[in-house]
């Protein structure tokens, strides 16, 4: 259940609304709602996008993959799912992802799924446009983002999701916050966050001394997490709170936080 609400399937689908001149609506022919078209311009355009992004901007998932495109720089079009209704274990939504969770991606003919997986698509296909995201360094270099990659997928975020579930999302729902949990959890964080803090000693942000897709993981849970008494844990040791700080400053991230509130 707790993978599910992070996904943001108890979540509704955001109120559209413009609220930019960016930002264009177009009746989709397989939803009752209307789509978001997300352009790099200033003003509007009737050019589609070619990347579609079905998801809520709610979902951690969701929102790694919309980072990774406003660091790029990338025209897309957000296609809200509706996850109260089930939309994402029916079809169409099960063509793009037939495991039944949100985001899924679509780039012309192409079609992904798993938030990870379409980041490193977007940074390796886009590489020319916007922030890098993946060291363009040596294989050493490309070597330790891979180690940082994996870090927070098996090592950061299984512990700090479950966090964020009992003190954000088990409150939304009625659930009753486990307190032993959220002490026995905290207490694994803290470990590995006294890793980070050594290897932040080191270099200015986790794999190396550029902005990568190893930083831009990580800011869906920490995003959460900032919001709660957990926050501690990252204030008390100075380089993470020194590299949260910036990576929570960086313009591509501050669309996402903003879109939220759409």
């Amino acid at each position: 259940m707790m993978r599910t609400i992070l996904q943001g399937s108890l979540l509704p689908p955001p109120p559209i609304k413009l609220y930019h001149s960016s930002i264009l609506f177009s009746p989709s022919h397989s939803h009752s709602h209307y789509n978001l078209k997300f352009t790099s311009k200033s003003s509007p355009t009737i050019t589609m996008a070619s990347i579609k992004v079905h998801g809520v901007p709610m979902s951690t998932a969701t929102m790694r993959v919309l980072a990774a495109l406003y660091e790029k720089d990338l025209d897309f079009e957000l296609i809200p799912v509706d996850m109260r209704a089930g939309a994402h274990k029916q079809e169409p939504f099960l063509s793009l992802n037939p495991f039944g969770q949100i985001p899924a991606l679509q780039d012309g003919d192409l079609t992904l799924f798993e938030s990870r997986a379409i980041t490193e698509y977007i940074a390796d296909e886009y590489s020319e446009k916007g922030e890098k995201l993946l060291c363009p360094g040596c294989n050493k270099v490309k070597a330790l983002t891979k180690v940082w990659l994996n870090v927070e997928g098996q090592q950061f975020d299984p512990i700090a999701s479950k966090i964020a579930f009992e003190r954000i999302f088990k409150g939304m729902f009625g659930l009753t916050t486990d307190p032993a949990a959220v002490q026995e959890l905290e207490g694994k964080l803290v470990r590995v966050l006294d890793i980070y803090e050594a290897r932040l000693e080191k270099s200015e942000f986790l794999a190396c001394d550029c902005f990568t897709l190893a930083d831009l993981h990580h800011l869906p849970v920490i995003h959460y997490l900032m919001g709660t008494d957990s926050k501690s844990l990252f204030e008390s040791r100075p380089k993470v709170s020194e590299w949260i700080k910036k990576i929570s400053a960086r313009p591509a991230w501050a669309k996402v936080v903003e879109l939220q509130k759409q």
